[in-house]
């Protein structure tokens, strides 16, 4: 039976949008200090017992997502001049971007997490 190692960080931005259709405050305007934890999975471990370093995932991330995110409004950014900047939306977004611009040694994305408030968030994975 193999063994399987599940690492996580986050990094956090901050980012405005509006949501067409909706029936409520959040139809306007408004901006959130989002927080992304990313989740990645490992089957072996290196020389020094380490799936990874911790600081490697969030060098990626920043390098990947904050440029494109932070202090940004969103509904001007592809696709979210199409689809709207739901949280679900942005989730899969993000998910897509580390899918095919981080590539972790012997790591796998697994899933994203994406904190709109404290107590408000979606996870996004795919099917294998």
């Amino acid at each position: 039976m193999g063994v399987r190692y599940t690492v996580s960080t986050e990094i956090k931005f901050s980012a405005s949008h509006s949501l067409a259709g909706y029936d409520g405050n959040c139809a306007r305007v408004h901006g959130h200090n989002w927080v992304l934890r990313v989740y990645y999975e490992f089957d072996i471990l290196n020389e020094q017992g380490l799936t990874i370093d911790y600081q490697t995932i969030k060098s990626e991330l920043r390098r990947v997502i904050l440029p494109r995110f932070d202090h940004r409004h969103l509904n001007d950014l592809p696709p979210f001049d199409v689809i709207n900047p739901t949280s679900e939306n942005i989730a899969a977004e993000i998910y897509r971007l580390c899918r095919d611009n981080i590539d972790l040694e012997h790591g796998s994305l697994s899933e994203v997490e994406l904190w709109e408030t404290s107590t408000d968030m979606v996870r996004y994975s795919e099917k294998k």
